[in-house]
């Protein structure tokens, strides 16, 4: 008994007076903003099609200046090559795509000033994050108005009997997110923040697009001998001008993998715990 109240006398009143008693021990938050894809349908890193992007996150703390953080993602992503004005041959290609993009991150986060939630002195600081994600898509797009999954029609010829010899590909890819951000906290409690992450990604097949056409015998016609969907998306230049789509012509650059960006603002809420403070 005579220990505790000794602690008692000793602990609280420097808990009063130190910042040290409260230990940010983590954070927990949502974030909202915009997605943008760049890869075979846009070369040129336009940002001109930015679509929905969120997130929820955890961030372990591991002092003022460095944490670990997982984190739980969405962006829906697309692009067309009707917004490719200034390149002809790429207009004439004529693909599209849309895909939702659900993405599972470990980063670590590296502050430049040191950042303590409820001290006005250090309340703010940029900051910049690097990891690993393992991210699932699936290219989808639209034909007379239907909605056709890309991947399971190969339309680069995948899985047919073909001199290629092409796989589907995988709906789930990795990806070396690197993100920018900076990071304010309202009070001890609340922080708010905005960051860009751009992902390098492992895989060409975001926009279902990677290499050459492949021979349009290998896309058999519907029962009543009308043209495939696989067909008819695999090469839509028809609806520009004549086809274009002949084996081995390029479709596009499998030596240039796809790429993502996500811009988001976000609110945290800080875990805190309480200790008694050193004599030092």
């Amino acid at each position: 008994m005579r220990k505790l109240l000794a602690t008692l006398v000793i602990c609280l009143p420097l808990s009063v007076f130190a910042q040290n008693s409260i230990v940010q021990e983590g954070e927990f938050g949502v974030a909202l903003g915009a997605g943008h894809y760049f890869g075979d349908l846009n070369t040129r890193a336009h940002l001109n099609r930015p679509k929905l992007a969120g997130g929820i996150f955890f961030r372990k703390n591991f002092g003022n200046y460095t944490a670990l953080r997982i984190s739980g993602n969405f962006a829906q992503l697309g692009y067309s090559d009707i917004y490719n004005t200034q390149n002809e041959t790429m207009r004439r290609r004529n693909l599209s795509f849309n895909t939702k993009v659900w993405e599972l991150g470990l980063q670590g986060d590296f502050n430049f000033f040191r950042f303590m939630p409820g001290d006005p002195d250090f309340r703010f600081t940029p900051y910049v994050s690097i990891g690993l994600s393992v991210f699932n898509y699936d290219p989808y797009a639209y034909l007379n108005g239907e909605k056709y999954f890309l991947r399971p029609l190969g339309t680069e010829g995948q899985g047919a009997d073909t001199t290629y010899h092409r796989q589907p590909y995988s709906s789930m890819a990795l990806a070396i997110p690197f993100g920018v951000g900076v990071k304010y906290s309202i009070n001890e409690r609340i922080n708010l923040g905005f960051e860009i992450c751009y992902r390098f990604t492992n895989t060409d097949y975001l926009d279902d697009v990677s290499t050459t056409y492949d021979d349009p015998s290998v896309f058999p016609p519907n029962p009543d001998g009308t043209p495939s969907p696989a067909l008819l998306l695999s090469d839509r230049s028809y609806e520009t001008g004549p086809p274009i789509g002949v084996k081995g012509r390029q479709r596009g650059n499998s030596q240039n993998k796809d790429q993502f960006v996500t811009g988001m603002f976000y609110i945290s809420f800080n875990l805190q715990s309480y200790r008694c403070p050193t004599a030092n």
